[in-house]
């Protein structure tokens, strides 16, 4: 057979190593090499299945001084994602079918990665309608109010939920309790939206939850949410990384919904690694200026979608976490929960990859791509991919973005023009 792209010497994750060809952007052959129009030595490599992120906000439109789908990603890519996931809460949110269209248009632009678009959750959307034209998930559904998004009461929570456990949809859920004054410090913060109350808002929403419902907890930042939770559950890098103690208490910069924890809680929260399912970024950019308001007025949202692998692969090579640990929760488990095909090294899987060196550098916000030029993790210990192969082409490699384009992913009810 003749192959686009071969990719030499790959170390399996059983320890097996063999040569992966890929054709029109899929795992044809795994095994002895073959002719390719395209060869990569993967030799002191670790070859990791592009990640997932299910937990983007790549901003554009009226937000594009934060991020746009250009920039965004980029920086998902030279982080070894190779689909990302965005959120519906944008300006103006994604309430119907057309602007979901227009969102996937402006994607399907500027995107160099694969890429998805949720549907938003709130009384008056048409979720049958957008989940038709091809919104991945539904949510992050707001059961307590944060960054341009509205909290919503429990009567109307359960009666979308019904609504959408109908379509067969999976809905994504931001659990908190939010109590108190303005906060004006990063303890103030964690206070305001405490983690006994982001636990207590998980217990509610699962009895809420009507049997079958296909329920996904995001950004989980306790043990006890964690513990709580039905369904699946995702933990942010920002939670297992940084607690509130590696910050001055009033740095703008740190504030994030869910609060970042004290560091007590934030090894409690790796105790539960085993029952995290996903691992993903809330990449939540915002300028250096708006982040210089005062606490009390400051956005609240960080950028992460370049550092979260990264970081997790610089854990593997510290010996705290497993390497097929970070390949389930950061690519075959969120594909498995939005139903899209996984990347990996079987034939017929996707053929989206990232190769990493053995050498843990340290982050550097100048050298990240996203476009608020700042990151909360700077300092930390990291492994940045290489080479980048996105549907079976090279979208990056040593530092330089190749051209590169991004493929829409519709989600599981999707009704094409000629299929309608």
């Amino acid at each position: 057979m003749n192959a686009d792209l071969l990719l030499r010497n790959v170390t399996l994750p059983t320890g097996r190593r063999a040569d992966i060809a890929v054709a029109d952007g899929i795992v044809r052959h795994v095994g002895a090499a073959v002719r390719a129009g395209e060869t990569i030595d993967c030799t002191g490599y670790t070859c990791l299945p592009g990640a997932v992120d299910m937990h983007v906000h790549m901003r554009g439109g009226a937000q594009a001084g934060k991020e746009d789908w250009r920039t965004g990603t980029t920086s998902a890519v030279a982080g070894g994602v190779t689909v990302v996931v965005d959120q519906p809460n944008t300006v103006p949110p994604i309430t119907t079918p057309e602007l979901l269209r227009a969102r996937i248009r402006e994607a399907e632009e500027q995107a160099v990665c694969g890429f998805a678009v949720n549907a938003g959750v709130v009384p008056e959307a048409d979720l049958a309608g957008m989940w038709e034209a091809g919104a991945m998930a539904f949510g992050e559904t707001f059961a307590a109010p944060s960054s341009y998004g509205e909290g919503l009461d429990a009567e109307t929570l359960r009666g979308l939920f019904a609504r959408i456990r109908a379509l067969g949809g999976v809905v994504t859920v931001h659990a908190e309790e939010v109590g108190g004054q303005a906060p004006a410090t990063l303890a103030d913060h964690d206070r305001a939206r405490s983690g006994e109350g982001e636990a207590r808002a998980v217990q509610k929403v699962v009895g809420l939850a009507p049997a079958g419902l296909r329920l996904h907890f995001c950004h989980a930042s306790t043990a006890a949410s964690v513990r709580a939770a039905r369904g699946t559950v995702e933990a942010t890098p920002h939670h297992l990384f940084l607690s509130r103690e590696n910050f001055e208490d009033d740095e703008t910069r740190a504030r994030v919904n869910p609060p970042l924890r004290d560091e007590k809680t934030r090894r409690e929260l790796w105790s539960c690694w085993e029952r995290i399912d996903v691992v993903a970024s809330d990449h939540a950019p915002h300028t250096v200026q708006e982040k210089q308001a005062p606490f009390e007025t400051a956005p609240s949202g960080i950028p992460g979608v370049e550092t979260m692998v990264p970081l997790l692969v610089a854990a593997v090579q510290r010996g705290r976490i497993t390497l097929a640990s970070v390949i389930e929760k950061t690519s075959w488990r969120p594909a498995a929960i939005l139903g899209i095909p996984r990347a990996g090294f079987e034939p017929g899987d996707r053929a989206d990859y990232a190769l990493y060196p053995d050498e843990i550098t340290r982050i550097d916000a100048s050298r990240l791509h996203a476009k608020c030029g700042w990151s909360p993790f700077e300092g930390l210990d990291a492994v940045f991919p290489e080479e980048v192969i996105v549907g079976g082409t090279r979208a990056y490699a040593h530092g330089d973005l190749r051209e590169a384009h991004g493929a829409w992913c519709p989600g599981q009810g999707y009704l094409s023009p000629e299929n309608k």
